[in-house]
């Protein structure tokens, strides 16, 4: 809900607030994501919607829309711990690009963090560079050392 929230907005629903508005998104069966499962234990999240759901995006400095392309978005991923470091982001990655296209998306665009050097799981929540080129993506436009806007034309 971070994203899809303004700042005070988010803060005053957080906790059970803002849960029980996620709640409220997934029975209107808008976008929201894909979830990948492990002995039929969800253990992984792709957050993917139209970015214009995403009203922080349009509000960043950083992260502003590039142009007037109708995009869809990749804004966050969790991976369970002990799940990790197995390939499983690039595996949510590839599973959100096709619900992406089979609900009518042309391309999608992420944000990953550039990363120098090794950062703790919690902070890597955006994705990685490297997940992002594995599946395709390519940079369009940079505005903060360590975040570019990465798109994939997803329409074929």
């Amino acid at each position: 809900m971070w994203w899809r929230l303004g700042r005070a907005a988010f803060e005053k629903n957080k906790g059970q607030g803002n849960k029980r508005a996620l709640r409220r998104i997934l029975a209107s069966e808008k976008p929201v994501g894909v979830l990948g499962y492990s002995a039929g234990k969800p253990v992984g999240w792709c957050a993917i919607a139209p970015r214009e759901v995403y009203i922080r995006l349009a509000n960043s400095r950083v992260l502003k829309p590039v142009d007037a392309e109708s995009v869809w978005s990749v804004s966050c991923f969790y991976v369970k711990r002990g799940y990790r470091r197995a390939g499983l982001s690039t595996a949510l990655l590839k599973a959100a690009l096709d619900y992406a296209h089979q609900n009518g998306a042309k391309i999608v665009e992420g944000y990953p963090q550039e990363v120098r050097k090794n950062i703790p799981d919690a902070f890597a929540w955006t994705g990685l560079v490297p997940t992002f080129r594995e599946s395709g993506f390519e940079e369009v436009e940079r505005r903060s050392p360590t975040r570019p806007i990465m798109r994939k034309d997803v329409s074929a």
